[in-house]
């Protein structure tokens, strides 16, 4: 940030000069932007496997029945595709990628169903208030973080194509 400003505050007499550096500058600045930090990345990483860890150690260890806990597990399976399919389809429009309108919808349609069956799951199930809310945090945990990881994956993947 002080270079910015250094190079803004120079005689009129560098102004060539100038304008390189800060053309090298702001090169510099939109390779950084597309790059996730590997803090951010690694925190990405530890949240999903936390929540996911979290998730399936509640389920193994609940007094429910196998068919109750296979419900569970599969409404996560079934989050985690579909908010991976809405942040691709999302980014993807947003890149220009052409998405069709179906995909974009039964995208969105399927997060929200996810959400809905674990909602109406938890409501119905005969479990205490502290695990029902236990397993309806570690859902939004591992949707959120799916999201990010996949994020951090994508921009990746893009800096390694393009050679920024």
């Amino acid at each position: 940030m002080t270079f910015f400003r250094m190079v803004h505050n120079m005689p009129i007499l560098f102004s060539y000069q100038a304008s390189l550096q800060v053309s090298r500058l702001n090169s510099f600045k939109l390779r950084l932007s597309f790059r996730s930090a590997r803090n951010i990345v690694r925190a990405s990483w530890f949240a999903l496997l936390a929540g996911e860890l979290g998730y399936c150690i509640a389920l193994w260890n609940a007094g429910m029945l196998l068919n109750e806990k296979g419900y569970y597990f599969t409404i996560l399976l079934f989050g985690l595709f579909a908010v991976i399919s809405v942040q691709k389809s999302v980014r993807g429009r947003a890149e220009g990628i052409a998405v069709t309108d179906l995909y974009y919808g039964i995208s969105w349609f399927v997060t929200i169903a996810a959400m809905v069956l674990l909602t109406v799951g938890l409501w119905n199930a005969d479990l205490a208030r502290s695990e029902k809310g236990f397993y309806a945090m570690a859902f939004c945990l591992n949707m959120f973080s799916a999201i990010a990881v996949q994020k951090n994956t994508r921009d990746a993947k893009m800096l390694e194509d393009k050679e920024l």
